[in-house]
């Protein structure tokens, strides 16, 4: 999408401090971290939220859980938290799919 700010990231027209990329997804720490270790994981592909994920994209979501995994374990984190907020009362603000990750502080619950 051409206004979307994950896409432009993703295709490199916006600077991001990239932790990881593959052919599925890109992983990068928040610009604005809610604990020490904050990033994102999104698809590469535009898909709007998890309500949009469907038969057709459902493999590159289940990637993208992979990756969580694997770069929580290469970053030494034993417990963290994985966010996605569906919609703007939940509190989105980017409209592509997107999964938080964050680490390194005690998480309270609820969230909200």
């Amino acid at each position: 999408m051409n206004d979307c700010l994950f896409c432009k990231i993703v295709a490199g027209e916006i600077p991001s401090n990239k932790l990881y990329e593959d052919d599925l997804c890109y992983a990068f720490y928040d610009i604005d971290p809610q604990a020490p270790t904050h990033f994102l994981v999104v698809p590469k592909a535009h898909i709007p939220s998890v309500a949009g994920v469907d038969e057709s994209n459902q493999a590159t979501v289940g990637h993208i859980f992979t990756v969580i995994a694997k770069l929580a374990k290469e970053l030494g984190l034993d417990s963290f938290r994985v966010v996605s907020n569906i919609g703007e009362q939940a509190g989105q603000s980017v409209f592509h799919l997107h999964f938080h990750v964050l680490s390194g502080r005690d998480m309270t619950w609820p969230p909200g």
